[in-house]
């Protein structure tokens, strides 16, 4: 959401407001976006007052179109979008879950709100394929990267000091501590190679309600060659020094649609292993610009981030291949223009791209 707005504010026909519905701001750049923002706190959760406050900002604005973030978001929106008469964008399809009934909280509200909505747009085909979007009204614009967010990363060796890594392999993971991603595979391959080689060093970055778990499980051994970092706001400092970039997805739970993780990985040159399945199959091509392992496979994946140490020539190809086709096909500009042919679409009003 914050780099599609980064997109349009470049584009002097095109107004925003932007609604939270909560006051914890994860990315603090929201700040220095130079739009409205609004924040509206839902308590309690289901408070009803919520769909008169966001009407109450719809009536000021005036907006041509309600995109909204997630299911709730969009369910929020209903009321006004019917009342008011304003396109309402739906776009929660952010994941692809394999196994979903309609008696599930998660499918029944994005279901429902597929009903009211005027578009659907998910980050995967995959994504859309497993919530059952109506084709004739939704579409997949893949996530899109702003390469301003490279431009001035520390040094290498800035950062390596910083960690005391001195000449080791780096193998990182960028992801929240929760039941969606699939740490407890990570730190076993982790162990496997911990055993082999005494040469690399793993990276866990992330929050979440899982870490002081899965944090107190990791064996004594291996403590020394694990770090926790915790959240980070300069992610791609760090994700720089990497020679593998791993992201290891619950596919029980969760499937990927277009891994931010993923996209900093491969933007910054690095080669992927990661769970096959949902829109990472759309990302990473298997054997081109990394690997695809399956779901809950600590061997196989231990297996392929020591393919990738042993033969360098070939990781470094891949992350280059990875590179070009972020670069090509998953940048900002060309997120920014689908998204804002979609709007001018539902609007019948012409926007300049």
């Amino acid at each position: 959401m914050i780099e599609l707005i980064k997109g349009l504010s470049k584009k002097t026909d095109i107004q925003m407001a932007l609604v939270l519905f909560r006051d914890a701001i994860e990315y603090l750049e929201i700040h220095n976006l130079n739009i409205d923002l609004h924040i509206i706190e839902r308590k309690p959760k289901y408070n009803p007052t919520t769909f008169f406050k966001l009407h109450s900002i719809c009536r000021q604005f005036e907006p041509d179109i309600i995109h909204a973030w997630s299911n709730m978001s969009a369910f929020f929106a209903i009321p006004s979008s019917k009342i008011l008469k304003i396109a309402l964008l739906n776009g929660c399809v952010a994941n692809a879950p394999k196994h979903l009934r309609i008696w599930q909280k998660e499918l029944f509200l994005t279901k429902f709100t597929f009903v009211f909505s005027d578009f659907i747009v998910g980050n995967s085909k995959a994504g859309l394929e497993a919530y059952d979007a109506p084709s004739y009204k939704s579409a997949s614009i893949p996530n899109g990267f702003d390469f301003n967010r490279i431009k001035n990363i520390e040094n290498v060796k800035t950062v390596r000091e910083r960690y005391d890594i001195g000449n080791k392999k780096v193998i990182g993971k960028v992801a929240a501590f929760a039941d969606r991603k699939d740490y407890v595979t990570y730190f076993k391959a982790a162990s496997r190679i911990c055993q082999i080689r005494d040469d690399v060093m793993f990276f866990a970055v992330g929050n979440g309600p899982n870490f002081e778990t899965i944090k107190n499980a990791i064996p004594n051994e291996n403590r020394d060659k694990i770090v926790f970092t915790g959240a980070l706001s300069d992610v791609e400092s760090l994700i720089n020094i990497f020679d593998v970039g791993v992201l290891s997805t619950n596919n029980d739970v969760h499937r990927e649609g277009i891994s931010n993780s993923i996209m900093e990985y491969m933007v910054l040159g690095k080669p992927v292993i990661a769970t096959e399945g949902g829109g990472t199959s759309e990302i990473v091509q298997d054997g081109e610009t990394g690997f695809l392992v399956p779901p809950k496979s600590p061997k196989i994946l231990a297996n392929q981030i020591l393919e990738l140490l042993e033969k360098p020539s070939m990781a470094k190809e891949m992350g280059k291949k990875g590179k070009e086709r972020i670069f090509s096909k998953f940048n900002l500009e060309k997120m920014t223009i689908s998204y804002l042919e979609l709007y001018s679409k539902l609007t019948n009003v012409s926007v300049r791209s």
